[in-house]
């Protein structure tokens, strides 16, 4: 838990664009699977699922989800997401 929110408090708060809108980017591309924890998806605010995929460093969760993992298709369902938006959306389903 510690380390969690560490991490979000170093990473989490470098947003590029406001929560309201990131909020809304969630809802549209990420949200559909994040929300209810489709096909293993670890669910938005579920510390416990994050954690461990916290540890493996933003770099890696990024590169997942430009490739694609699981169910997941490449870029999740935001094809015009930048690496920086993919960070964004991490941490902001890390953190709620």
């Amino acid at each position: 838990m510690k380390i969690l929110c560490a991490w979000i408090l170093a990473v989490g708060f470098t947003l590029t664009a406001s929560a309201q809108e990131l909020g809304k980017t969630f809802q549209k591309t990420c949200g559909f699977c994040h929300q209810s924890g489709v096909a293993g998806a670890p669910k938005i605010g579920d510390r416990a699922a994050w954690e461990p995929r916290l540890k493996k460093g933003m770099k890696t969760l990024v590169e997942s989800v430009v490739s694609g993992k699981g169910a997941m298709p490449p870029k999740g369902l935001c094809a015009s997401c930048e690496t920086e938006d993919y960070r964004a959306l991490i941490s902001y389903m890390a953190a709620q």
